[in-house]
């Protein structure tokens, strides 16, 4: 099993999303990168902790598949922003446990950059850390069918 994380803006809908995909096994939100340890919702909101709301996925088959999948629900050239949701915390990001994934994910970037003959604003880091978010943040939109949602998860998996 691999692991990566990856921000896309609210990490509820990022979330929901990516465990309709087939080759993802499970998903926990967190917040990643951060300069404190164990940041929670309300400080992470500030802005203070530089954390960004992740979600760690862990998935079978090649790392391409799960960046084709995010690129279908974030808009890569938006800064500290995804929909309504604004804040440095709501950036776009892939951040990589394993040195070598770092260079897949560079290509995936530049190739993505190339097509929409814009600049990226969607970061590509190691993973610093990791803290999983709070239990009512875990699988929210399951919990919650109504909640709010800034991707559309009825698009097509492919």
């Amino acid at each position: 099993m691999k692991s990566i994380v990856v921000a896309g803006g609210c990490f509820w809908g990022v979330e929901a999303w990516f465990k309709r995909q087939p080759f993802v096994k499970s998903t926990t939100v967190g917040y990643a990168n951060s300069s404190i340890e164990n940041p929670d919702y309300k400080l992470v909101c500030t802005g203070s902790t530089g954390a960004v709301e992740a979600v760690r996925i862990e998935y079978e088959g090649p790392l391409g598949q799960v960046l084709d999948a995010l690129y279908k629900v974030i808009d890569p050239t938006a800064f500290n922003r995804q929909g309504p949701d604004v804040g440095t915390q709501y950036r776009t990001g892939i951040y990589y446990e394993d040195e070598a994934d770092r260079e897949a994910i560079e290509k995936s970037l530049n190739t993505l950059s190339e097509k929409l003959q814009k600049p990226l604003a969607t970061e590509a880091l190691p993973l610093a850390n990791f803290w999983p978010a709070e239990a009512y943040h875990q699988d929210y939109l399951d919990k919650n069918p109504t909640g709010y949602c800034h991707i559309n998860l009825n698009q097509p998996l492919d």
